[in-house]
């Protein structure tokens, strides 16, 4: 399992556009891949968990602009896909 966060880099955040983008992206890989909102964890609160093969997930974390959110995978090409999202995410 590798994670790394990234703060969201798109001017809009992840809206339905930039979802269904990372959706496709996440296509590519055999691995499973989740993202967090790791700036709602601070409070103590539920943390926000979405599976990165989902557009109605993805929307659901209303990761904007500057939100901060944790990469997951797990599986054989790990590596490769935590680096090619967070690329994505960067902006």
């Amino acid at each position: 399992m590798i994670e790394r966060q990234i703060a969201i880099g798109h001017r809009m955040g992840l809206h339905a556009r930039a979802a269904a983008k990372l959706v496709q992206l996440t296509r590519r890989y055999k691995s499973e891949i989740l993202l967090s909102r790791t700036d709602l964890n601070s409070g103590g609160g539920n943390s926000s968990e979405a599976d990165a093969r989902s557009i109605l997930a993805i929307l659901l974390l209303a990761a904007g602009h500057g939100s901060t959110v944790a990469v997951r995978a797990t599986g054989a090409d790990e590596a490769e896909a935590v680096d090619c999202i967070c690329e994505y995410l960067k902006g």
